[in-house]
């Protein structure tokens, strides 16, 4: 049995927490929670395809520069080679299971930042 009490965790961005609900090669499954404002860097994955469901708040999920607004028991599918971005653009923290198929290990392109 595996659950968020006991899989392995990690923060990452701007504390933001993960659990890795399954690691392979070919499958990884995680449950992430963002806090209220916080957000990925954008980029894409050249093999992985992604879905993101989200068990509470509201996650935007910018992909090819459109915004989702993507609420409790709803999600989306991430194609490979698609430029998307996590964000929690609410007053609350998100929390959501991703499925990357096969693993995103290895296969993130992070986009630079062109603000000015």
């Amino acid at each position: 049995m595996i659950s968020k009490d006991n899989a392995e965790h990690y923060v990452w961005g701007d504390k933001c927490d993960g659990w890795y609900l399954v690691k392979n090669q070919d499958m990884l499954v995680i449950h992430e929670k963002m806090p209220a404002g916080t957000q990925e860097k954008r980029h894409y994955h050249a093999v992985s395809r992604q879905f993101f469901f989200v068990l509470e708040g509201v996650l935007t999920m910018e992909l090819e520069g459109e915004k989702h607004a993507i609420g409790a028991q709803q999600g989306i599918e991430i194609p490979p080679e698609a430029k998307h971005q996590a964000r929690n653009d609410s007053n609350n923290p998100v929390e959501f299971i991703v499925i990357s198929h096969p693993t995103t290990r290895g296969d993130r392109f992070d986009i630079p930042d062109i603000t000015s």
